[in-house]
This record gives structure tokens, sequence and C-alpha cells, in this order.
């Protein structure tokens, strides 16, 4: 009985979520034709929170002693399903946008909209040329104040687990002293995997780890700033896969939220 009412949940949330998207997105598009989206930047986070709300889970955000809102940087962050960008936008307390593939920006109607929002395009064929207009971009995002968001396993997770880093943003991290912050999604594995259809009730939880000064970095420190994050990423999300489970498969997340 309780295995059926979580599937009518599902797919009851998931006619709510789509109604929701299909009323908002026109509106944040009316007003991108005409507006700065950094002047409407609290709508949008509006608009992720109710994502996150209609498709059955919680934010919970735990922030390092160390962390420093005012900052623009990169946050590096796992990648579990599609509901990452909205978690992350409803934790970062900042204007953020992000690296996205290029080919997501040929999508009609969603590609202007990423465009003109601001996020940066990650070439899907990696040309000099394309490379040096990617670095161009995300130097003018830094330099106005836009902090990015990068997903470097460059793939979503299927079993729950971090997989290997790509170097490419620590690189650029490198070579424009962009500082990074280290970002952990956890919770959101049990909540929604990719390839499932099923919303499970869950606490998805961001931790904000201390951000990483690239400074005087070398090319040669990149691979080990690449595994130093990885590792601050992994170890609350490896904590998490630990942790026991119901027998309904739901996870139990403790804590308060922020």
């Amino acid at each position: 009985m309780k295995r059926g009412w979580l599937v009518l949940r599902s797919a009851l949330l998931w006619i709510v979520s789509l109604l929701h998207f299909a009323i908002a997105v026109p509106i944040l598009i009316f007003l991108a034709i005409f507006l700065d989206p950094k002047k409407h930047d609290w709508l949008q986070r509006a608009f992720c929170r109710r994502i996150i709300f209609f498709a059955g889970a919680k934010i919970r955000v735990v922030r390092s002693p160390g962390f420093d809102p005012q900052k623009t940087c990169f946050f590096i962050s796992n990648h579990v399903n599609l509901f990452d960008p909205f978690a992350l936008y409803c934790a970062i307390p900042q204007f953020v946008r992000g690296w996205e593939l290029e080919s997501h920006f040929k999508i009609p109607i969603y590609g202007w909209l990423m465009r003109r929002f601001g996020n940066v395009p990650v070439p899907d064929v990696r040309r000099p040329s394309d490379l040096k207009r990617m670095w161009r971009l995300t130097r003018d995002a830094i330099n106005g104040g836009t902090s990015l968001i990068v997903f470097p396993e460059g793939k979503r997770t299927r079993d729950g687990r971090v997989d290997e880093f790509q170097d490419g943003a620590f690189r650029v991290a490198q070579q424009l002293e962009i500082p990074v912050v280290p970002v952990s999604i956890v919770g959101s594995f049990r909540h929604h995997r990719t390839g499932h259809w099923m919303f499970w009730p869950a606490t998805i939880t961001l931790y904000l780890h201390e951000a990483i000064d690239t400074s005087g970095m070398s090319k040669e420190e990149v691979p080990a700033l690449r595994d130093r994050v990885r590792e601050l990423v992994s170890a609350p999300v490896n904590v998490s896969l630990q942790e026991p489970r119901q027998d309904n498969g739901v996870a139990v997340e403790q804590g308060t939220t922020n």
C-alpha cells in the first residue's frame, strides 16, 4: 500500500511540477526580454524554490565557517539529477550562473533563455578557438561579479557516488586565479535518480565548503587542486550513502534546516 501511495504521489508531483514550469517559464522569458536578469534574480530564486518544493523535497544548507558569501568564485559540485541547478540556486547566496554544454544553447527557447541569463557555453568539440571563447566569457562573468556553477564530472551519477573530475574548470580557475568553492549535494540521489521517474521524500543538503584560493598557483598544481576538491565534495556524499535505509528505500535525513 505504501509503495502504491508513493507511485501516486510521484505522478501527482510531476503533474504539478510541469504545470508550474509551463506557467512560470513564459513569465521569466518575458522579463528577460526587457530586463537585466540581475534585476529579477529574486523571482528566479522563488521559481527554483518552487521547483524543489513541487518535486517533494526540502532544502537544507550547511555553510563552512570560512565560507564567504560575497566572494565571486567557481562553485564546483557533484552532479546527481536534473534538479541540481535549482537546488544550488536556492543555496548559493549570491548572483550565480553556470557552465553549460553549448549544444543546450541550440534548444529552441531554452537556449536563448540560458544565453540571455548569462550561462557560459562549454564547447562540445574542444577546438582552440572555442576554448578561447569559453575562457573569455568566463573571465567576463567573474569580473562582472557573477559566480559560476561547474559540474566537473561531466555527467550525472548512476550509483550516487562522485565520479572522477575533469581538469578543465581547474585549469581555468588557475589561469584566471578564480577562487574555488567545493559543494557537496547530499540526499538528491535518494530523492530522484537519473533514469527513473519516482520522487522519494527526502531532504537535500548542500554543503558549501570554504573557498580555495588559486592566486599564484602554477599549472603543475592543478591535478592536486582537482583531487583536493573532489575529496572535499565526496566526503559528505560517501557518509550519506552508508546511512541505513528504511524498508521502503526512503532515506532519513538528520539535521535541521538553516
